[in-house]
């Protein structure tokens, strides 16, 4: 995997904080600290994004012919199969 070099400015309060997560041991440098930022960002997103195609999906099915309780012992059924519930 390439590497990009990146110039990047803090204000003075994100640089104290930047070395405070450093000198706690929880990171080892700068660099680490923002990757580490961006892969939580980044599977935060890749949920929002599976969620809002979900949705969309639902959206798009249109209105159910079943009763509520088809769908509630549907959902029921899909969690004891998966060991949800």
């Amino acid at each position: 995997m390439g590497t990009v070099r990146k110039t990047l400015t803090f204000t003075d309060q994100q640089d104290k904080w930047i070395k405070s997560q450093i000198q706690a041991g929880e990171f080892t440098n700068e660099s680490e600290y923002v990757r580490h930022l961006i892969r939580t960002d980044q599977a935060r997103n890749s949920k929002f994004i599976e969620l809002k195609a979900a949705i969309q999906e639902g959206i798009d099915s249109g209105v159910s012919e079943r009763t509520i309780s088809e769908i509630m012992k549907e959902v029921e059924e899909r969690m004891k199969a998966d060991g949800r519930l």
